[in-house]
């Protein structure tokens, strides 16, 4: 019975240690998903802006009126993609599900892809699928590590530019929906073609003065697109980071909930067995005084017989 009652005993000290990490990952899960909902937040009046500003060049440096229609546009030679997933398990489904909306929208693309990969989980989902990988980039663990990364994607991605004409740049990352649900994104990032320039154009100055700008269109212009790829990019990767502390705080609501189930069952089978022995000792004990408070057995006794 000893045996039996130290094994439980350990069980349900292992699953209340393994109880105190998964609220620990709650906890910084939770605290993880507010910074990263509030730079995407602040990302939203930032992307307006840039926008606006866009919108305010286009009217000086595009004076040739945009066709009716958007032109057709030319079958890209090469496709490059970046998927953004994580570095680390416990996340639920939330590699899998952006890997293959991935596989799915680029095999409908024509074109040859080239794809980079946000984090070794996702990496190894993509290559099961038999995607041409060019490069990973660890996933950031903090706001501040988004713009390094942000950089060397641009980087890249310019560098695939230059070397195949035509050349599309496409973003896979799960989104925020509600709470902790979230769904695969896509946002084809470049070219900026016609049909882009024409959205941009009909979008109406919020103030009745219209703006000017200062010190070369041109100049302007180069900036904010740079601006645009890089909100365009570290909004992706921000949205990817508060899914994916999400989908861990749900894991680990889940985790938890089951702990709570296994200690009831290992409480409830050590306190059974604890008893089943202390009554086994009772018994024992009623048994042995039952025996010594018995009348004397002996050779000299008389029988009560007649």
């Amino acid at each position: 019975m000893s045996t039996t009652t130290a094994s439980l005993r350990r069980k349900i000290q292992s699953a209340g240690d393994l109880q105190s990490v998964v609220r620990t990952m709650k906890a910084l899960a939770a605290a993880s998903i507010g910074q990263y909902q509030q730079a995407v937040r602040a990302l939203g009046d930032y992307y307006r802006t840039v926008e606006l500003g866009l919108a305010a060049c286009l009217r000086e440096n595009r004076p040739v009126a945009l066709p009716a229609k958007p032109e057709r546009r030319p079958k890209a030679e090469v496709i490059s993609a970046v998927v953004f997933g994580s570095d680390q398990g416990l996340v639920g489904q939330f590699n899998e599900g952006v890997a293959d909306f991935a596989i799915q929208t680029l095999a409908a693309l024509p074109g040859t892809a080239r794809v980079s990969a946000v984090g070794e989980r996702v990496q190894a989902r993509l290559a099961d699928a038999g995607l041409p990988l060019v490069g990973l980039f660890t996933v950031p663990t903090s706001v501040q590590a988004i713009t390094p990364l942000v950089g060397q994607i641009l980087v890249d991605a310019e560098a695939g530019l230059r070397r195949s004409q035509g050349a599309e740049l496409h973003l896979f990352y799960n989104r925020p929906t509600s709470g902790a649900v979230y769904a695969p994104a896509h946002q084809r990032l470049l070219p900026l073609d016609d049909a882009w320039w024409r959205r941009l154009a009909q979008t109406p100055w919020p103030t009745g003065k219209l703006p000017e700008v200062l010190a070369g269109g041109t100049a302007t212009l180069r900036a904010l697109i740079r601006e645009y790829l890089f909100v365009g990019l570290f909004r992706a990767c921000a949205e990817s980071l508060a899914s994916e502390q999400a989908s861990r705080l749900a894991a680990m609501e889940r985790a938890d909930r089951n702990i709570n189930e296994l200690l009831e069952h290992l409480s409830g089978a050590f306190h059974r067995l604890r008893q089943s022995g202390i009554d086994e000792e009772l018994f024992d004990v009623i048994a042995g005084f039952e025996a010594l408070s018995g009348p004397a057995r002996g050779p000299g006794a008389r029988s009560l017989q007649p």
